[in-house]
């Protein structure tokens, strides 16, 4: 099983950007916790990480997951409340995709708390900080067997 987990723009901040929301753990402690727990989920599953601050790289890297991923794990970050072309990506693809968020966006600026990407994946997952990746991937995992 492959799955490809895609972060948006500031995802690479993690660990200098606004700790106080997002915590002290870098993007690269999120990767390597990630790939542990898929080892223990099951030592089968392989994870690709992929960050971008290019809104069109991260529709290029979807648009190129076709047949070559069973699913998707995506922080859309900003991107989460504008962008049509991610929704309309993750869309044609059709590639099982659950969102994740490392806070909760429904507890911030009322501009956070719309999704254009959350109506094309099979969940949402957030406010648990990096520990949402893993119900993430525990999620997606479920529904692809």
């Amino acid at each position: 099983m492959k799955i490809l987990v895609i972060n948006g723009p500031n995802l690479n901040m993690l660990g200098i950007r606004e700790p106080q929301i997002y915590g002290s753990y870098t993007l690269e402690d999120i990767e390597n916790e990630l790939f542990e727990y898929a080892k223990s989920l099951d030592g089968s599953i392989e994870l690709e990480f992929f960050q971008s601050n290019f809104e069109g790289e991260i529709v290029d890297k979807i648009q190129n997951a076709l047949n070559k991923f069973d699913g998707i794990i995506i922080n859309p970050a900003a991107y989460t409340h504008t962008s049509v072309a991610i929704a309309d990506a993750i869309a044609s693809v059709n590639i099982k995709t659950v969102e994740v968020h490392l806070s909760n966006i429904f507890l911030r600026e009322e501009f956070r708390h719309n999704s254009f990407i959350a109506p094309k994946c099979i969940g949402q997952v957030a406010g648990f900080s990096k520990d949402g990746y893993k119900m993430a991937l525990f999620g997606l995992y479920g529904a692809l067997k």
